[in-house]
């Protein structure tokens, strides 16, 4: 594989990751949560992700699989493999306890200015935590799509960077309050975006050596699986907890009817 390619890669997963500190400087310079622009940003980001993991990334991994075993066993393979996904980034999120899981809302004037500043630098640590944790198999993820197909790799980087901002001012804002310093706080938030290129490092360095088609295409079948459950698990039920139920679906349709019209296009 040319270095050109893996390097544009890494490039995609790590601007994905590091959109963390957009969520962090609207943090800091916005009084109020912009409800309205966040729920359209994450039903769009959820519309791109969904439709292009069962138009393009699912069926890309079966023709994988079907070309090495076979059209019956291929298929199964596909779909035990989008399953897999599915349940890995579900095990994930299930060991995150509520508390500290960078997907239960928090806007910036609703944070307790006033609590304990040990409390709110241990919330911040913690979401940092899990917010890595959840990062590292979506780095895998953006990584993957961008090695076979970079025009698909930038739309997913773009979804994931959108569906990082909500958690940068997770981490940021208590973090924030606890120090009293707003460098500290987006270098953390900045940081903990930090594990999108590393799953995509680790994830490259350990398979790479093995890849095939079968390989290839149960990753991307994985892949596919894990983009789905955060689309449905996090985007969607994260956008309408903004308040804006239709803007969210709104987005998610014109997120599908971009990606739709960009893969005829491309």
């Amino acid at each position: 594989m040319e270095f050109t390619t893996v390097l544009n890669a890494f490039l995609l997963t790590l601007f994905a990751g590091l959109s963390t500190g957009i969520g962090s400087a609207l943090a800091f310079f916005t009084k109020k949560t912009n409800t309205k622009f966040l729920s359209i940003s994450l039903g769009f980001s959820a519309g791109v992700m969904i439709y292009v993991s069962f138009v393009e990334i699912f069926f890309k991994a079966k023709e994988s699989l079907v070309s090495v075993m076979g059209l019956k066993t291929g298929s199964w393979i596909t779909v035990l493999s989008f399953f897999s996904g599915i349940l890995i980034i579900a095990i994930i999120d299930r060991f995150i306890p509520n508390v500290e899981n960078p997907h239960e809302i928090k806007k910036v004037e609703d944070m307790d200015k006033n609590g304990s500043k040990t409390k709110l630098m241990r919330m911040g640590m913690f979401t940092a935590l899990a917010i890595g944790i959840h990062n590292f198999p979506e780095g895998l993820a953006t990584f993957t799509a961008a090695l076979s197909n970079p025009e698909l790799g930038i739309a997913i980087a773009i979804a994931i960077a959108i569906h990082n901002i909500p958690e940068g001012i997770a981490v940021s804002v208590p973090v924030y309050y606890a120090t009293g310093s707003r460098k500290k706080a987006f270098t953390l938030s900045f940081l903990s975006g930090l594990s999108e290129p590393v799953g995509a490092i680790i994830g490259y360095l350990i398979l790479m050596p093995f890849m095939n088609e079968a390989v290839f295409g149960i990753l991307f079948a994985s892949v596919a699986g894990i983009m789905v459950f955060i689309s449905l698990d996090e985007l969607l039920p994260a956008a309408r907890e903004y308040g804006e139920h239709h803007l969210s679906i709104y987005g998610l349709l014109a997120g599908m009817a971009v990606m739709a019209v960009s893969l005829e296009i491309l």
